[in-house]
C-alpha cells in the first residue's frame, strides 16, 4: 500500500513538472551558459569600481563614493577566500530573477511559454550573464529589487500584503539602496503604490519604518566619519558632469568662485559626462586613490543648478536623448567610451590590474589578492571564453524590444480602459488591480530615467529595470480574479489560466 502510495506521489511531481517543462529548459541552458561563463573567465571579470567594493570588503568603512551594501556581501563571504564562490552566488541571483518572475507570473494565472517567455531575457541575455560574472553591485541590486517586489505582490487576492511581507519588503528595499542609491526612488515607488492600493496606514508605515531606518542609520555612521549626514559624497559631482554634456559659459556667466568648473572644449566634442567626472583634467580634480571633498562636491553642484536654471532646454534634450535614443535603440554605442564598453563584453585577452591607488590603501592588484588569498587576476580560458563571445554577439535584448515590452503594460491598460466604457461588454480588469501592474512598471521607468537625469547613462544600469519591466508586462496580461463584489472577470483573450495541477 505504502509503494502505491509512494509511485503515485512520483507521478504527481511528474504531471507537475511536465507542465513547467519549457520553463525548466530555458533555465538549464541558462545555468549551462553560467558554468561555461564561469570556466571560461575565472575568478571573476574586473570594472574600475571592483576595487572600491573589495577594499570594503577587508575593512568595510562609509565610503564617500561607493554605498555599503556590496562590501558588505562581499565582506560576509571573505572567510572563504573565494571570488569565485562571489561569480557563483551571482549567477544563482540572475537565476533566481527568473524564477520569482516565472512564479510569480504562473501564481496570477499566466500559462508556462508567457511566464517562461518574461523570464527568458534575464536567463538568456548574454550581457546580463556577463555582468554576473563581474565583481559589481548591480546584480545583488537588481535580486534584490525583484525579490521585495515579488514579497509586496505575492498574495492573489485584492488584499494588500500583511504587515509582516511589507516589513520583509521595506527591509530588502533598504538592502537594495545602501547597495546602489538609485534604490530609494524604488523605496518612494512602492510607498506610493502601496498608499493607491489602499493598504492602510499600518503597511505603508511598516514598510516606510523597515525601509528608511537602516538608511538613517547609516547615513549617521557616515556623518561621523565622513562629516555629512548622507549616503554618498558625490551627487553635486555627478550633476555637474551630467551638465557638462551642454554647459556653455557664455550663457550661464557663473560666479567668479564657480567659473573653474566650466567644462573645456566646445559641447558637441567633449566626453561623456561620467568620462567628464573622471577624466585627468576634469575642475573636480579627480584622483584615484582620493575622494571629492565637501567643497569641491558643493561648488559642483551648484554650477550645475546654474547651468540647467540657464540651459534648460539643453539639458531636457541631454536627458531625453538618453532615456529614449539610447535606452530604446537598436543596438548598442561604445558609450560613454569604447573602454568601458569593452568592460561589458566578453574579451579575448583579460584586461591587465591598474596600478592607481584605491582608496582606503593599496592598489587593485594587492586589495584583489587580499582578499582572494592569491593572485586575483582574470585569466581567459579556452573554449569557453570563445563560446561566450559568439553567444554575446547574437543573444542579447535589443533596445527597442525593451520598449515595446514597457509599451505593453500602456497598450493592455488603454484596451481594458476602452472595453469598460462600453456598455454591455465585461470587465477585463480594473483599478483594483492597477497597483500590481503600475509597481514593477513605475519602478522600471525610474531605473530607466533617473540615471541619465541625474549622472549619466550606462548600458549596465538599463539591465536592472529589465526583470521589472518583463514582470509588469506579464502582470498586465495576468488573469483578472473576480473579487467578492465584482463578479464576471475573465482573462483576456487567448491568454488561460494554468492549471491547478501545475501550479507551483
Amino acid at each position: 500500500m505504502s509503494r502505491r502510495l509512494q509511485g503515485s506521489r512520483w507521478l504527481d511531481r511528474a504531471r507537475r513538472l511536465r507542465g513547467h517543462r519549457a520553463f525548466l529548459a530555458v533555465l538549464g541552458v541558462a545555468a549551462a551558459l553560467r558554468v561555461i561563463t564561469m570556466a571560461g573567465h575565472p575568478p571573476v571579470l574586473w570594472f574600475n569600481d571592483s576595487y572600491d567594493y573589495v577594499r570594503l570588503a577587508l575593512t568595510p568603512f562609509p565610503h564617500p563614493i561607493r554605498p555599503i551594501g556590496y562590501g558588505i556581501f562581499l565582506w560576509l563571504l571573505k572567510p572563504f577566500h573565494s571570488l569565485t564562490l562571489v561569480a557563483g552566488l551571482q549567477h544563482l541571483m540572475g537565476l533566481g530573477i527568473g524564477v520569482m518572475i516565472y512564479v510569480l507570473l504562473r501564481r496570477y494565472g499566466l500559462p508556462g511559454w508567457g511566464a517562461t517567455l518574461a523570464a527568458v531575457p534575464v536567463l538568456l541575455d548574454a550581457y546580463q550573464i556577463q555582468l554576473e560574472q563581474l565583481a559589481l553591485s548591480d546584480t545583488l541590486f537588481a535580486f534584490l529589487v525583484v525579490a521585495a517586489l515579488t514579497v509586496v505582490l505575492w498574495p492573489r487576492e485584492r488584499r494588500a500584503p500583511s504587515s509582516w511581507w511589507c516589513a520583509a519588503a521595506g527591509l530588502l528595499l533598504s538592502a537594495a539602496t545602501l547597495t546602489r542609491t538609485i534604490g530609494l526612488p524604488v523605496l518612494l515607488i512602492t510607498l506610493a503604490v502601496l498608499t493607491l492600493w489602499r493598504a492602510g496606514w499600518r503597511r505603508v508605515g511598516v514598510v516606510a519604518v523597515t525601509g528608511l531606518v537602516p538608511l538613517v542609520a547609516y547615513a549617521a555612521w557616515f556623518q561621523s566619519v565622513n562629516g555629512q549626514f548622507a549616503m554618498s559624497r558625490t551627487d553635486g559631482v555627478f550633476l555637474w558632469g551630467r551638465t557638462a554634456a551642454f554647459a556653455e559659459c557664455s550663457k550661464i556667466d557663473p560666479p567668479p568662485d564657480l567659473a573653474a568648473f566650466c567644462p573645456p572644449g566646445e559641447p558637441g566634442e567633449r566626453a561623456a559626462s561620467s568620462s567628464q567626472v573622471w577624466g585627468k583634467e576634469s575642475p573636480t580634480g579627480f584622483r584615484y586613490g582620493e575622494v571629492f571633498d565637501p567643497e569641491t562636491n558643493d561648488r559642483a553642484q551648484a554650477f550645475a543648478l546654474e547651468a540647467i536654471k540657464a540651459q534648460p532646454l539643453d539639458y531636457v534634450r541631454t536627458v531625453a536623448y538618453d532615456v529614449f535614443v539610447r535606452t530604446f535603440f537598436l543596438t548598442r554605442a561604445p558609450y560613454p567610451s569604447k573602454y568601458v564598453a569593452d568592460l561589458y563584453t566578453f574579451q579575448e585577452r583579460a584586461q591587465p590590474m591598474p596600478a592607481w591607488p584605491v582608496y582606503g590603501g593599496g592598489d587593485p592588484a594587492s586589495v584583489s589578492s587580499a582578499y582572494e588569498g592569491g593572485d586575483a587576476r582574470t585569466t581567459v580560458v579556452e573554449p569557453y571564453a570563445s563560446i561566450m563571445r559568439g553567444y554575446q554577439k547574437v543573444a542579447a535584448l535589443p533596445g527597442i524590444v525593451l520598449g515595446g515590452v514597457l509599451l505593453l503594460p500602456v497598450a493592455v491598460w488603454w484596451r481594458r480602459r476602452g472595453a469598460r466604457s462600453e456598455p454591455g461588454r465585461g470587465r477585463l480588469g480594473g483599478t483594483p488591480e492597477a497597483p500590481r501592474v503600475l509597481l514593477p512598471w513605475a519602478a522600471a521607468a525610474a531605473l530607466l530615467a533617473v540615471p541619465p537625469v541625474t549622472v549619466d547613462f550606462d548600458y549596465r544600469y538599463v539591465l536592472a529595470a529589465v526583470p521589472l519591466a518583463c514582470l509588469a508586462a506579464g502582470l498586465a496580461f495576468r488573469r483578472a480574479e473576480a473579487g467578492p463584489e465584482e463578479p464576471g472577470e475573465r482573462p483576456l483573450p487567448g491568454v488561460q489560466a494554468a492549471e491547478p495541477e501545475h501550479q507551483l
